[in-house]
């Protein structure tokens, strides 16, 4: 079955930097586009970041543009978030989604059980 399994989260301060992972197993990693979402305490889901199954796309929202690099391992099956100049406002659960289609379509219809970001001094 599809699983989605994110790592990297915890604590860090403002200014400073985090990788997120996603491990993907239980369908063919390299056919779908894949997403990073968040959601902060209180708020509601936010899309933050999408892949193209071949690399050859990423898209930001503009709250982590210039910020938050997304990437993958096709051979690995692996997702990553690479967050650098972090915000106290970025902290949220993180969370991978596996696309309906190679190309960012923005439906999901797998997602991990994500990891926790905090950032503050």
């Amino acid at each position: 079955q599809v699983q989605l399994v994110e790592s990297g989260g915890g604590l860090a301060q403002p200014g400073g930097s985090l990788r997120l992972s996603c491990a993907a197993s239980g369908f063919t990693f390299s056919n779908y586009a894949m997403s990073w979402r968040r959601q902060a305490p209180g708020k509601g889901l936010e899309w933050v970041s999408g892949i193209y199954s071949d690399g050859s796309d990423t898209r930001y929202a503009d709250s982590v543009k210039g910020r938050f690099t997304i990437s993958r391992d096709n051979a690995k099956n692996m997702l990553y978030l690479q967050m650098n100049s972090l915000k106290p406002e970025d902290t949220a659960v993180y969370y991978c989604s596996k696309d309906l289609k190679d190309r960012l379509s923005y439906e999901n219809d797998y997602w991990g059980q994500g990891t926790q970001v905090i950032v503050s001094s």
